[in-house]
């Protein structure tokens, strides 16, 4: 009798697990090869070659105009990095890490006497339920959580990324 209750337990959660819905898509199209961030218009592009995949709206740091110079700044550096580590697990739904700081970013800090931070990542949202906020993240870039997983499934480790005033 146990086992026949063990087994009837073990499908019903199968068939429950099958109506969730994971975080962690599939894509099968063409790959991504660039990403370009164009802070002023709001909007992250990905490309394959010079062909638009995808456009996304996004928000950015919560002192949005120029360039990251130091932590805690509140702004979204801008030049070329590359997409360098994914976190399935992050507080923001999940999110790409990008580059920064490069050694110029650096340079531009320690000038200032101060450290350049870092952990800089495109990401979902912590709370999605949360809605009309603009520029909220501490220099990040944005999407809603169900863009981010599009995003998180397209965009591989190594792609550049050129974030743009």
């Amino acid at each position: 009798m146990k086992r026949r209750h063990l087994m009837m337990g073990g499908v019903a959660a199968l068939g429950l697990g099958a109506c969730t819905q994971s975080k962690f898509k599939t894509y099968n199209g063409p790959e991504v090869t660039y990403v370009i961030v164009n802070k002023g218009d709001r909007e992250m592009f990905l490309l394959h070659g010079g062909r638009v995949l995808e456009k996304y709206d996004i928000d950015l740091g919560f002192a949005p105009i120029g360039d990251k110079f130091f932590e805690g700044d509140g702004r979204t550096p801008e030049g070329r990095y590359l997409i360098d580590r994914r976190n399935p697990n992050s507080k923001f739904h999940l999110s790409l890490g990008i580059s920064y700081p490069n050694e110029q970013d650096r340079a531009e800090a320690a000038a200032l006497g101060k450290p350049p931070g870092g952990d800089i990542f495109i990401h979902g949202e912590s709370n999605p339920f949360k809605r009309n906020r603009e520029d909220w993240t501490w220099g990040c870039v944005a999407v809603t959580n169900r863009e981010m997983e599009d995003v998180y499934a397209m965009v591989r480790n190594g792609t550049p990324i050129q974030i743009n005033a």
